[in-house]
């Protein structure tokens, strides 16, 4: 599995928050999220959607863990009540891309933190992301964002 790094920006986003256990209605919030962008023809091929899981499912119930289904918007866009605004901060990302599949998105995770280590770095505190842009999706792939620091020299 082929890892960069990348910095990415502090962005402004519109999201849809989903509450409980990890799984379907999480894509069920991404759908509410597509529509409403396709509705302010935010949802083109330069758009940048972001699935956002906030709480750890080992450490976290399942009643309560979050998830945000997240495009990034312009300063200009004008929100609604149908969607909440926030701001996903930015920074260093290691960077995966895998197959759009849950299986190859499983795999992905278990993968992901060893593939870290070996390459000098450790997560970082912030959320780990799915990130989807344009052409990738077309190709039924995404990227798996996770937030790293490089690990304390010995």
């Amino acid at each position: 599995m082929e890892m960069t790094i990348e910095t990415l920006p502090q962005y402004r986003i519109a999201y849809v928050r989903q509450v409980g256990p990890y799984g379907p209605a999480n894509i069920q919030a991404m759908e509410k999220l597509k529509g409403w962008a396709r509705s302010k023809n935010l949802l083109t091929e330069s758009a940048i959607l972001f699935g956002i899981p906030q709480d750890n499912p080992e450490t976290t119930p399942p009643e309560t863990c979050r998830y945000d289904a997240c495009i990034v918007i312009s300063q200009d866009v004008v929100l609604d009540d149908a969607i909440s605004e926030g701001m996903m901060s930015g920074g260093e990302y290691a960077v995966f891309k895998v197959k759009h599949t849950a299986e190859d998105v499983q795999k992905a995770w278990a993968d992901c933190f060893p593939a870290l280590q070996r390459k000098g770095y450790q997560m970082d505190k912030r959320p780990v992301m799915e990130r989807y842009v344009g052409e990738l999706v077309k190709n039924h792939l995404c990227e798996i964002c996770v937030p790293v620091r490089p690990l304390p020299s010995l």
